[in-house]
């Protein structure tokens, strides 16, 4: 499997997020990290993930998909989500 940051930018007034965020809550092993941030982990590939969520954009909407790799740096999170994400990178070799 592979961990993945998504990010994501509506920009419709008002927007409902609720499609989108069904969607990667589907993701069995996410987090959603901030307003627009999540993190996930599939069998899926970036194109893939980009492709399932695209149906809840606008074509004015934005979306980032990218494969996270063991080097992050991070601060202001708790404990358990600092090892959650270490264990996490440090799986990819």
């Amino acid at each position: 499997m592979s961990t993945y940051i998504v990010c994501y930018d509506l920009h419709v007034q008002g927007q409902n997020y609720s499609c989108i965020i069904r969607k990667l809550e589907s993701y069995p092993i996410h987090w959603h990290t901030q307003q627009s941030v999540w993190i996930i982990e599939t069998h899926q590939t970036a194109v893939q993930i980009r492709d399932n969520l695209s149906g809840c954009l606008d074509k004015n909407d934005k979306l980032l998909v990218a494969e996270l790799s063991r080097r992050a740096a991070w601060i202001g999170y708790s404990d358990n989500i600092s090892k959650w994400l270490k264990d996490r990178l440090n799986a990819r070799v």
